[in-house]
């Protein structure tokens, strides 16, 4: 590893409209693409680029965690932060302009069109936001600001909305927490490396589902762990063959509620027989909750959470699937005995990135009853627009091509014959405009299949769903 001095940095812009941890992040991407920051380098302490740039420390931290959890700089505790290593830049002429990264190890990077298209995962229904509340709700805010509403967030979330989680999580999600267990984060990645930094140890064993979220494994990665993969079948996880065959784990990662992408719920004997693990280990479960208010064949099941009594289980939510994803906030529950760990860790690394205004406004949406109302009104809408979306790909799609018909969530698995190249499939759609991601990416062993994800939250008719079949009819034809 190479020791060399890292280059200065101007002063950011307090005029700019970009956030200065913003700047900071794409002014360190920037020197890393030109080749001034190498592969290895360290930077200074997000004490002495706070004090070099004139800000707050907390937005240096920031700007360095964003960086990390993306894999382009690596957190190494006392040493320092580093430039990964396995980074390498791509040899360029002096007067190129943009900048091009690439990461060794990317299967795991999920890339997103910069602009909504049809089918794309992970996005509610923009349509039917309640904006006009939104916007009563922020003009409210802005019109009773009081000066310590200027200041830098709570380190831990907002008290008001750590108390609204904590109430709707108790009635709506069956789990016992007080307001104090509940931390306020950006997303599911800043959840998972936060959970990282506080309890887990570089070396060490994680299981995760196979197939699962591709981002989950990059954040274990990046924090130097171990990952075993654990095959999913219609139970969900296969918590049996897992203690059975795999290595001991330190952790494990699962989406019981609605299964990250397969959509089956974990079943209840192995809710049950991934606790006793946990709690006879010393192993922690995190439990990424990210849409199960959305199930159509029956209530919400109750989260693995609730069932937890040994304080074994941490609980991932997010606000982006449920509002809309540009408001960038989330949050995690953690065990009482583990609470003072995480304010430790909060205070100095993980302190909360979103605004005060958005952690308030979300914190009156819940409070005043509109959360729960667009929530039966989503699931309302999405359960149409599932049946809708399925019903007009059978109509179009060849034969060989089955539509799986989820319980719940907020997107469709379609399987395609196992000789067929589903990611070259999903470029191809890409470039008639339509955002479908591959199923053989979501592996992590070689037991790979091959099918096509999609979400109909944004499929308002049927004709979008019918072109989408047609057009796969033509390329697999």
């Amino acid at each position: 590893m190479t020791t060399s001095t890292s280059p200065s940095f101007a002063p950011l812009d307090e005029r700019s409209n970009s956030p200065l941890y913003r700047q900071l992040y794409h002014r360190v991407l920037t020197a890393i693409a030109a080749g001034t920051l190498s592969p290895g380098d360290r930077l200074p302490s997000a004490r002495a680029m706070s004090k070099e740039l004139g800000v707050a420390r907390g937005t240096v931290e920031l700007a360095y965690s964003l960086l990390a959890s993306e894999g382009y700089l690596l957190a190494l505790g006392q040493r320092g932060t580093v430039v990964n290593p396995e980074l390498r830049t791509p040899e360029r002429s002096v007067s190129a302009v943009t900048p091009t990264l690439e990461v060794i190890e990317d299967s795991d990077a999920i890339r997103r069109p910069l602009q909504l298209l049809p089918f794309q995962m992970g996005v509610p229904a923009m349509d039917a936001f309640p904006r006009k509340i939104w916007a009563r709700l922020g003009a409210r805010y802005l019109r009773g600001m009081r000066l310590g509403d200027l200041d830098y967030p709570a380190p831990h979330g907002l008290p008001a909305l750590r108390s609204a989680i904590a109430s709707y999580l108790q009635m709506s999600r069956g789990i016992d927490c007080g307001a104090h267990q509940v931390f306020i984060t950006s997303g599911w990645r800043h959840s998972l490396s936060f959970v990282a930094q506080t309890l887990l140890q570089s070396g060490e064993c994680a299981w995760v589902e196979d197939p699962g979220y591709p981002t989950t494994r990059q954040v274990l990665r990046q924090f130097g762990m171990g990952l075993e993969a654990v095959p999913v079948d219609g139970d969900g996880m296969n918590v049996e063959q897992a203690i059975a065959t795999s290595k001991p784990a330190q952790v494990a990662t699962v989406t019981p509620g609605h299964q990250s992408p397969l959509s089956m719920a974990l079943s209840l004997p192995r809710r049950q027989l991934l606790l006793d693990w946990a709690a006879r280990t010393g192993a922690w479960i995190v439990e990424d909750d990210y849409d199960s208010e959305y199930r159509y064949v029956s209530r919400p099941l109750p989260a693995l959470a609730s069932l937890d009594r040994n304080g074994r289980v941490l609980y991932a939510g997010t606000f982006s699937k449920v509002l809309f994803p540009g408001i960038r906030l989330a949050y995690l529950v953690v065990p009482q005995a583990q609470v003072t760990a995480f304010e430790r860790v909060g205070r100095t690394l993980f302190s909360a990135g979103s605004p005060s205004i958005t952690q308030a406004l979300v914190a009156a949406f819940i409070a005043e009853g509109h959360f729960t109302r667009h929530i039966q009104r989503m699931r309302r809408l999405y359960n149409e627009r599932r049946v809708m979306t399925i019903e007009a790909l059978e109509r179009s799609l060849p034969k060989g091509v089955q539509v799986d018909r989820s319980p719940g969530g907020m997107h469709l698995l379609l399987r395609l014959p196992e000789d067929t190249n589903d990611i070259a499939l999903a470029k191809q759609l890409l470039a008639r405009g339509m955002s479908v991601q591959a199923l053989s990416r979501w592996y992590l062993s070689s037991q790979r299949h091959s099918g096509l994800l999609l979400s109909f939250t944004n499929c308002a008719t049927a004709a979008q769903s019918e072109q989408l079949g047609a057009l796969i009819s033509k390329m697999l034809s």
